[in-house]
């Protein structure tokens, strides 16, 4: 795998870039956030970013925020701030997975492993089906392309944002707890902090798709049970 290691300290990129050879990776290098929205820009074989959020100039969170405009590879951010509003900024701007410093090489290679392995079997299968997924309001999902559009209008829909929707959209009709849809989209175990990652998610979409965001129709919460797609 192609991988854009992204950190403002040469030493970090450095012990970055052994682990990953180590592991069998190629890597790629950029300084900064700009260096990093170049290199994706540039080079579409990028399997993965894993990108440094406290840099210079451009941080890692502005830096996402504009490679979501042209671009889905994983990102995953590693950063020495842990606090939950720290971790909704990241996935906010478009990250797909978030990793604590200090962290141990093990529980770094395996994310690597889980994001690009998720990634490359998308582009791959194209999402199976190429069949249109409509939905209540005049949302309209297209899997074979992932886009996402209201009324014929092409929405904004980040990454792990789509993936929350069509998740929710292909168990259309029965409720779905925020630990089936953390399991499903992340491929993960669910942690202390992923209600509250999938809940920014469902808030953004909301926002994106509904008429009235405070008073949804399309993604609507069964209290206590978790969120249902009619």
């Amino acid at each position: 795998m192609r991988i854009l290691v992204v950190d403002d300290e040469p030493e970090i990129r450095n012990i970055l870039k052994l682990l990953l050879t180590n592991a069998g990776h190629e890597v790629r290098e950029a300084g900064d956030g700009f260096g990093a929205v170049d290199a994706i820009r540039g080079d579409s074989g990028i399997d993965l970013c894993i990108m440094d959020v406290m840099m210079p100039v451009l941080s890692g969170i502005e830096a996402t925020a504009k490679i979501r405009t042209f671009s889905t590879v994983p990102i995953l951010f590693l950063t020495a701030k842990s606090l939950e509003s720290d971790k909704e900024s990241a996935y906010s701007a478009g990250g797909d997975d978030y990793l604590v410093k200090p962290f141990s090489s093990a529980e770094l290679l395996m994310k690597v492993e889980a994001l690009t392995r998720r990634y490359n079997s998308y582009r791959a299968k194209g999402e199976g089906s190429g069949e249109l997924i409509r939905l209540f309001g005049g949302v309209l999902i297209s899997p074979e392309m992932r886009e996402v559009t209201k009324n014929g209008t092409p929405v904004d829909v980040r990454d792990k944002e789509y993936e929350v929707l069509l998740f929710l959209a292909k168990n259309r009709g029965r409720v779905v707890s925020p630990h089936e849809l953390y399991e499903g989209v992340w491929g993960e175990m669910p942690l202390a902090s992923s209600n509250n990652t999938i809940t920014v998610h469902v808030l953004n979409l909301r926002r994106k798709l509904e008429d009235n965001p405070s008073a949804p129709k399309l993604i609507r919460t069964i209290w206590g049970r978790g969120y249902q797609i009619d």
